[in-house]
């Protein structure tokens, strides 16, 4: 059974990659002067509904986790709608978290709002599809000696390794802040640094 998880985890994680792979190649086909830098914004929109419509499926067909038996369909629009409001209250706590520690609060706010949002699909989307939106389990599988299985296991390094990959990003900006040439590039590749280290963390994981 450990050996089937093992093979199932290995072909969510490249596929999740190569999910962001495609996030950077199939939009230079369909819209024009495409590129990770320039026009960093449509790409940080492209890669996170990306790395969630493939976690969604797979994890869907995966089935990890055995959720609840009921399956009537108020009990899993009830489901989605919370699993949405966790998924925003994320995006909204990062962006705060943002801005207590340093970011403009009002001048670049979208990109700091999407750089929530893709730190939110890297963390908070693969925990709801994962352990649903059940925060004793998260706190379960968060605390020390708290993992039951393979999967929680990789859930964690893969959640701390996205944080991990957004500091070590966001680390340098403050080195700049007299160089306004240099601090826009910083803002742009530490995106890149921390899904850099989110990759590392689900190769680490393989």
């Amino acid at each position: 059974m450990k050996d089937t998880d093992i093979k199932r985890l290995l072909y969510i994680h490249l596929l999740c990659i190569f999910s962001i792979i495609l996030s950077v190649f199939i939009p230079s086909l369909c819209l024009e002067n495409f590129s990770i830098l320039e026009t960093h914004l449509t790409w940080l929109c492209t890669c996170s509904g990306f790395v969630t419509a493939v976690n969604l499926v797979l994890y869907l067909v995966v089935k990890p986790n055995a959720f609840s038996k009921r399956s009537s369909l108020s009990h899993k629009v009830t489901r989605f709608l919370k699993c949405c409001i966790y998924f925003l209250m994320s995006c909204f706590s990062f962006h705060i978290i943002f801005v207590l520690y340093g970011a403009p609060l009002i001048e670049l706010a979208l990109e700091t709002f999407l750089f929530a949002v893709i730190l939110s699909t890297f963390t908070t989307v693969p925990c709801l599809c994962l352990l649903g939106p059940n925060l004793k389990a998260w706190l379960r599988v968060f605390s020390r000696n708290g993992v039951t299985s393979i999967w929680e296991n990789s859930l964690q390094i893969t959640t701390i390794s996205s944080f991990a990959g957004a500091w070590l990003g966001a680390l340098p900006i403050p080195l700049d802040w007299e160089r306004p040439w240099q601090m826009t590039g910083e803002r742009k590749h530490s995106i890149c640094r921390s899904l850099h280290v989110s990759c590392m963390g689900l190769g680490t994981v393989i």
